[in-house]
Formats: structure tokens, C-alpha cells, sequence
């Protein structure tokens, strides 16, 4: 039987840092006035609903809808406090990591609850990175050792680049970082777990 980790996402409190999770994939953050918003476009519900209760659990008003061509997008209220959050993860106009950057446990569920996949049967899990800021892709590959999961950047020509992480050791420190699945069976389909 495995035991979660201490630093689980279930054992840290919600932070609105942690939505760097979903800039660290696809998400976006636009600033208005004197507020900043972060969403994120997901392609099935389940992940949406489970991003939306991350969001509330930081207190950060979600507001799950969808976009013109059906997919499910959510998104925080343009609040004051993700201003800075926002400046972080950009550079005039384009996406950034902030320097040093190392993605908490629940900043790593946001990750994987927008743009996680399964490979080989669970053998390999990639977290997906936004295709219009390959810029980020190295620096997130960095990232993400710095938390000691070591992955392989994969994907960097084409439509679905990703980080993989393979071999027991790294997909067991993964596992233990983001803690359960949601309660929902697709959830549970592409969920990362140790062989």
C-alpha cells in the first residue's frame, strides 16, 4: 500500500499561486482594469468542474461556461490579487515562467487537471505545455526538476508538446504531489499511478 506524501496537494493550503499550474500548460492570464483573470480551456467537463473547485478552494470565484465551439472553459473572476500572479507569468505580451519557478503540489494537480495524459498504459504520464509559448517549454522541463521529477520534453514541433515522466521513481514523487484523482471515471482514467 503507498502512502501519500506530506506535501501532498490534499495536505497544502490553497493559494491563487497555485493556478501557475494551468499557465504552466495552456491556461491564460489577462489583465483588466485593476484586476487579472486566469482561465483555461479544457477538453472535457470533469476537468473544468475539477479546476473550478481548486479555484473556489483559494477563494477565486470560478465561472465555468463554454466556448463558441463547445469546449468547456474556466475561469477566476478578474480579482486584484492574481494581478501579480499574472505579471509573473508574462513578458509584455507573452507567456513566461517566472524565474526559479518550482510548481508546488497543488500547482502540479492544477497541471495535470488541465492538460495531464496517459502513456503506454499508465507506463509514462506527460504534462501537456501550450503549443503558442514554446518559449516556456525548456524552462518548464527545468521547473519541474527543480520539484524532482526529471521528465523529457516531447513534442516541441507539433500540436501536443509535453513534459514526460517515466520509471517508478519519478511517476511515484508525481503521484504523491498531486494526491487523488477527482471522483469521476475519466478522471481516473488518465490519472498518473505507479505500475
Amino acid at each position: 500500500m503507498s502512502q501519500l506524501s506530506f506535501f501532498g496537494a490534499e495536505e497544502m493550503p490553497p493559494d491563487p499561486a497555485d493556478l501557475g499550474g494551468l499557465l504552466a500548460a495552456h491556461g491564460h492570464a489577462v489583465v483588466s482594469g485593476d484586476g487579472a483573470r486566469i482561465s483555461v480551456v479544457v477538453d472535457e467537463q470533469w476537468r473544468a468542474d475539477a479546476i473550478a473547485e481548486l479555484m473556489a478552494q483559494a477563494a477565486l470565484s470560478p465561472e465555468v461556461t463554454r466556448t463558441d465551439e463547445g469546449h468547456p472553459l474556466v475561469r477566476t473572476a478578474a480579482l486584484p490579487e492574481l494581478v501579480p500572479i499574472a505579471a509573473e507569468w508574462t513578458r509584455g505580451a507573452v507567456k513566461s515562467v517566472p524565474a526559479g519557478w518550482v510548481p508546488g503540489s497543488r500547482a502540479l494537480r492544477a497541471w495535470v487537471l488541465a492538460a495531464g495524459r496517459v502513456e503506454v498504459e499508465g507506463e509514462r504520464y506527460v504534462l501537456g505545455l501550450d503549443p503558442h509559448a514554446p518559449d516556456t517549454h525548456a524552462v518548464l522541463a527545468q521547473s519541474l526538476m527543480r520539484a524532482g521529477i526529471a521528465p523529457t520534453l516531447i513534442g516541441t514541433r507539433g500540436a501536443g508538446p509535453g513534459l514526460r515522466v517515466s520509471g517508478r521513481r519519478r511517476l511515484t514523487r508525481l503521484v504523491e504531489n498531486i494526491g487523488a484523482p477527482p471522483d469521476d471515471p475519466r478522471a481516473r482514467q488518465i490519472w498518473p499511478r505507479v505500475q
